[in-house]
């Protein structure tokens, strides 16, 4: 009698166990398919083809907004989109009524809606660690199906009152292959289908979602169902006044510091003017740098180009006070009322103008009040006559005579611009703020 002893070595148990876990992993996908009865039905096909078009309901969740380009103008969502319908051809007996829940590999053989994003620029389904599908059916052949979803859709913007506006944008859903006659979108629960999580934006803040509903036409394929998700959009102006609105009235209220400068210190005047001038320049520059080259103006043009019209014109009021200030001077020498002595090259070689120290500025002369006399009044009761105290007659003067008075008196123009610029500045504000707010 020969005894024959077989010696299973470990490694081979390992083995078999790891074939039988497979085996059964196996067995359980069989299961799944054989209780479905994936293989006995045409998928290819949608559920109840040639008869009514079927419901399927829509169920929005929006987990974020993940960003408002306005130079693209688009947004970028991150949703939970979910399908509700029933195709009795994946009905199965339970004893419990219990639902079966799969992933995205069962997807694949069945068959599900071809909903997708009207006006989409990019979307996609998120894949960490898997694929962020989820499959439920239940006993009765009732489906949802449910798929995380970050979208970038188009969203036309009005920049007319930037940066007081507020926006419309809408994500819009339909089916791309069936119609009305084969598939109806709706959504699920009426408005209470769309949910969202606490949203918080650093430009904008969200004042309220909507779910509506439409018809799209096209002359090739027919109506289709249409759902939408609108929000209104309403911008912070705090990051604007901080980044924009307060430099350009600090520039603009700069700029007025030369009114109270000495008008023959030409190299301060022109140099703050210059200076606020092209600071402007930047501040305009930056805003349209972030911003759509669109053909209409912007709330914030106006105002930046209205402010950088002040500080342009404070520039040009120093040159017509400087040259005011230098026909005054020329006339005083055409005169003879400046001394033989008086070296006029010495005079200018600092700022350009002649100095009132060196020369007589003699302010514009009075005019002389006329008195009118009845012709038949002789001679010597005209001469005799005197203008009463109280009722002394002035001769209204010219524009010529005016601008004379300007010319000779040119800190005047100074004078004038220290309470007209600043009037004017507050009163543009003040329309500007009540027509955009």
């Amino acid at each position: 009698c020969v005894i024959i002893v077989w010696r299973i070595s470990p490694d081979f148990s390992v083995k078999a166990e790891e074939l039988k876990r497979q085996d059964s992993t196996k067995t359980l996908l069989i299961k799944s398919e054989q209780l479905l009865r994936i293989e006995e039905h045409d998928f290819a096909m949608r559920p109840g083809f040639g008869g009514a078009p079927i419901p399927v309901g829509i169920d929005v969740q929006v987990e974020s907004i993940d960003s408002i380009s306005e130079v693209n103008m688009d947004f970028t969502m991150t949703l939970y989109l979910r399908h509700y319908w029933k195709d009795e051809r994946l009905a199965f007996p339970s004893g419990n009524n219990q639902s079966r829940t799969f992933d995205s590999r069962l997807v694949k053989k069945i068959w599900v809606p071809d909903v997708f994003f009207v006006h989409s620029k990019r979307s996609f389904i998120h894949d960490t660690t898997m694929e962020n599908i989820m499959l439920r059916v239940y006993p009765d052949g009732k489906i949802l199906y449910s798929v995380r979803v970050t979208v970038t859709a188009l969203c036309s913007m009005d920049f007319s009152s930037f940066p007081l506006d507020t926006q419309n944008c809408s994500l819009e859903l339909e089916s791309y292959a069936y119609n009305e006659n084969d598939l109806m979108l709706y959504w699920k629960n009426g408005n209470d289908s769309l949910r969202t999580d606490e949203i918080v934006l650093s430009q904008f803040f969200i004042e309220h979602f909507q779910a509506s509903s439409g018809l799209a036409f096209y002359s090739s394929t027919g109506w289709y169902n249409r759902l939408f998700i609108t929000f209104i959009l309403r911008r912070h102006i705090f990051f604007f006044m901080l980044q924009t609105y307060f430099p350009t009235m600090l520039m603009v209220v700069l700029s007025w510091v030369s009114f109270w400068i000495d008008r023959r210190a030409v190299p301060a005047r022109v140099s703050l003017g210059i200076t606020t001038v092209l600071t402007m320049s930047t501040i305009i520059t930056g805003v349209s740098a972030s911003m759509p080259q669109v053909s209409y103006v912007k709330a914030v043009d106006i105002y930046l180009w209205t402010s950088f019209l002040f500080v342009f014109l404070s520039v040009i009021e120093y040159a017509a006070v400087n040259y005011c200030t230098t026909l005054e001077e020329m006339r005083k020498m055409k005169r003879g009322k400046i001394p033989s002595t008086f070296n006029a090259s010495q005079a200018m070689a600092f700022d350009g103008c002649f100095h009132d120290n060196d020369i007589e500025l003699t302010t514009f002369p009075r005019l002389a009040p006329t008195l009118t006399s009845d012709p038949l009044t002789s001679p010597t009761q005209s001469s005799d006559m005197r203008p009463t105290e109280g009722t002394r007659l002035r001769r209204q003067r010219s524009v010529r005579e005016n601008v004379d008075l300007l010319v000779n008196n040119s800190y005047m123009i100074d004078s004038y611009s220290r309470l007209a610029f600043p009037l004017s500045y507050l009163l543009f504000n003040t329309i500007y703020w009540s027509m955009y707010s």
